[in-house]
């Protein structure tokens, strides 16, 4: 709605900007949480039942990088004239929205601020309003086949065994953070799939996440599709919040402040495994572009982020990247966080797919930890049918499901035991390169090892 002219500046300054009118967004790193009013000794009063629950059975200590950000230096922050876009405990930072960069001054000039920076400028184009497509809901049946055109991606690692045994990821929450889950709530076949709920850190004033982008979606079908003689996916009667990141009309460092908001959200629900088929290297600001020697795990907002969340109780499963074949070839942050299973992409015969990002880390670590099915994928289409698509966005939702039924198989283990173990069925286990790392995981053989000592 266009504001009248009348309105004075004067006015303005007491309503607020809005997030519409916006054009610059910073990230504020704190140094410390100094003045908070939370406790070590009261952990219920800033984390969920189900998140100390997770933490406990994995004898995880609860621990500074779990306070809140301190809402005392919230309050001195907003005192300059911005607005408080996300905030994020593990690393301790806020992210703010503004239009005049002195207030930013201000803010750096606060006791308590470490650094800022520009995360965001407004684009030049204009977000475009998300049409829904039509839906055919013509679906393909294999009265031979329980899982329908998804028989080979679950096979290759033998992930039918563990369903078969009864492992299909039930009592088990599934966080999928992505840029949009375009029609998964209109499809006929996708309507048993167990949502628990959605959250939207990109646009969260009611922005419709079932209109956005598909690429969630399709990824949403190869975990939890549960159509037999159609298409089951790897983690069928696991639970799922539904979460949105990754802003696809601009490439801004920003993204990495949602999906870190959204990360630690995951923590506070309880989730168990995360899932995020996304990944950053350039952006439209070039002198943002990472380099090689900054896949340490550690340079990335999103790397440090990921490398906390086994620390949580949780596992990420995350793509490696599609960059294989262009001059970069390297995975993408979050890909080379510490404690994570990074996924790269072959074909249905454990053949590499030529756009498949490669490895190490700058530090010398095994990436990518595993592959799976990333080349002619079975998925859900905005249309309601069945298709294929190309990516290691599928490879990893692939094997984040079977990671999940291996949980539920596994309770023992902590999620590093867990990363760990698969790891450790990989076909090239004894001899991990940077291009399948460990190999394809065998994930029943994973589970017969389950009682091998395993570090961590």
């Amino acid at each position: 709605m266009k504001r009248l002219i009348v309105l004075t500046a004067f006015v303005l300054s007491l309503v607020g900007a809005s997030a519409q009118q916006d054009t610059l967004k910073y990230r504020i790193l704190l140094k410390d949480k100094a003045a908070t009013t939370y406790s070590l000794e009261h952990p219920e009063a800033f984390l969920s039942q189900k998140a100390l629950e997770r933490r406990q059975r994995q004898h995880l200590p609860v621990d500074s990088t779990d306070l809140p950000v301190c809402g005392k230096y919230l309050d001195e922050i907003r005192k300059q004239g911005v607005r408080i876009v996300v905030t994020g405990k593990w690393e301790n930072f806020v992210t703010v929205s503004c239009n005049d960069t002195t207030s930013i001054d201000r803010i750096a000039a606060l006791p308590f601020v470490r650094s800022t920076e520009k995360v965001w400028t407004a684009p030049r184009r204009k977000a475009k309003v998300p049409e829904r497509d039509s839906l055919e809901n013509r679906l393909t049946v294999h009265p031979d086949s329980l899982y329908g055109v998804a028989t080979a991606q679950i096979q290759l690692s033998n992930g039918q065994k563990l369903h078969e045994a009864g492992f299909r990821g039930e009592g088990k929450t599934i966080a999928i953070i992505d840029a949009g889950f375009h029609n998964a709530d209109k499809m006929e076949a996708m309507r048993n799939i167990r949502v628990l709920g959605t959250k939207d850190f990109v646009g969260p004033d009611g922005t419709d996440i079932y209109g956005e982008s598909s690429h969630g979606m399709m990824v949403l079908s190869c975990i939890g599709m549960n159509r037999p003689n159609i298409m089951v996916g790897t983690a069928p009667e696991a639970s799922f919040w539904l979460l949105r990141s990754e802003d696809e009309y601009s490439e801004q460092l920003v993204e990495q402040d949602y999906w870190a908001a959204a990360v630690e959200f995951a923590d506070s629900v309880g989730v168990d495994v995360i899932n995020t088929s996304l990944g950053y290297f350039t952006f439209d600001d070039p002198s943002k572009n990472y380099r090689l020697r900054d896949l340490n795990g550690r340079h990335a907002l999103m790397s440090r982020e990921a490398s906390h969340i086994a620390d949580k109780g949780m596992v990420l499963v995350c793509s490696a990247g599609n960059s294989g074949m262009s001059s970069w070839k390297k995975i993408t942050p979050p890909g080379d966080a510490e404690n994570v299973l990074t996924v790269g992409a072959v074909d249905r015969n454990a053949e590499l797919a030529p756009f498949s990002s490669v490895g190490n880390t700058a530090d010398g670590r095994i990436k990518p930890d595993v592959v799976a099915v990333g080349l002619g994928s079975d998925v859900m289409d905005t249309n309601g049918n069945q298709g294929k698509a190309n990516g290691t966005s599928f490879a990893s939702p692939i094997m984040c499901g079977m990671v999940t039924c291996l949980w539920q198989a596994c309770p023992q283990l902590t999620a590093k035991q867990l990363i760990e173990l698969v790891r450790r069925c990989g076909d090239r286990a004894a001899y991990p390169d940077n291009i399948y790392g460990y190999g394809v995981p065998d994930m029943w053989k994973a589970f017969q090892m389950k009682d091998t000592p395993i570090n961590h």
